[in-house]
Parts: structure tokens; sequence; C-alpha cells
């Protein structure tokens, strides 16, 4: 695995070992960045189930303002721990190594304008998305990046799927939330 673009480009990162991550592979993380390439910039980064941390280290290279991520397996964290000092990325990158719920806890009060959304296979997203809304850390200029395989978060109408894009068995999604008035 690598950096595609950025400060970072090309440089290599490590994926966790076994079967619990399934890190973004590189042809698809470039078709998400390609989607996303005027949301990046400064933007405030939460990456849930980060596994490698590979989206968003790519968002960091891209010129993400910061990131936070957060996965509780003990790879993935050992992993992520060393991605964001190969890449020098202390200053950007914030690790949590807590489950989704207690990340959002402990980030109350944060507005995140991307969000990276790709859980273990079947999980569904549904509640974390809508208690990300109800505790106001999305606006409609916020995106949510969703990869999901069978297990299509069921939305209100109020988030709209702008862009989808599908590899194999993988789906991923793009939403922002309506805008009011």
């Amino acid at each position: 695995m690598r950096i595609i673009a950025g400060t970072a480009r090309s440089r290599p990162i490590k994926a966790p070992r076994g079967m619990d991550t399934r890190p973004t592979l590189d042809r698809v993380r470039e078709t998400i960045f390609n989607i996303l390439q005027f949301d990046v910039q400064q933007a405030r980064v939460l990456d849930l189930y980060a596994g490698s941390g590979a989206l968003s280290l790519e968002a960091v290279s891209r010129g993400a303002e910061h990131a936070y991520l957060v996965d509780m397996g003990r790879a993935a964290a050992q992993v992520i721990k060393e991605n964001i000092a190969l890449l020098r990325f202390e200053d950007k990158c914030t690790f949590l190594p807590m489950t989704d719920t207690q990340a959002l806890s402990r980030l109350a009060g944060e507005r995140f304008d991307l969000v990276f959304l790709d859980p273990p296979y079947r999980m569904d997203t549904t509640d974390i998305i809508l208690r990300m809304r109800d505790m106001k850390m999305l606006d409609e200029d916020s995106v949510l990046v969703v990869e999901f395989d069978k297990n299509e978060p069921r939305l209100p109408e109020e988030f709209v799927c702008y862009k989808q894009r599908e590899f194999g068995e993988i789906r991923v999604h793009f939403y922002r939330l309506e805008k009011k008035g």
C-alpha cells in the first residue's frame, strides 16, 4: 500500500495482518479522492474504523487540516501509530484507540468536513451517522464517504447520496446533508 498523491505521494504505508481489517485498495482510494478533490483542502476529517489509516492519511497528504483516526483493533492500532510516524503526520493526526461511540462522545462539539466510514462487513452504520447528525458534527457542507458490502445505511431523506461507485462486492456512497431553505 502507498499514499497516492500530495505531500507524501508514493510513500509506502503498512496494513494490519489478518482478516480483521480490509484496507481500501489503491484504485478505490484513487477513485474516492478524484471525487473528493475539491472537498479535502483544509478539511477536518473523521475516519471511523480506520484500519490502516489509509483514507485519512491520504486526505492529510492532500491538504486536510487534521484527521482523527478511530479504531479499537489491536493490530490496527499498532499499524495506525506506525503509519502516522512514518509519514511524519503527528501534528496533523490524532489516533483514538476506542469504539465508534466512545470516539463520538470524546469528540462532542467538533464539526467535520469529511467523514470516512469503512466498517467491518455486515455492520450497519445508520445509527452512528444519525448520532453524528444529532450531535451537530455534520452540516450541509460535510461529506460522508460510506464503504459497505450489502448493508447500505438506511438514512433519512435529508442525507442525499450524490455519487456512488461499485468495485466488485464493495460499494462506496457519497452523502451530503440536504441544504436547508
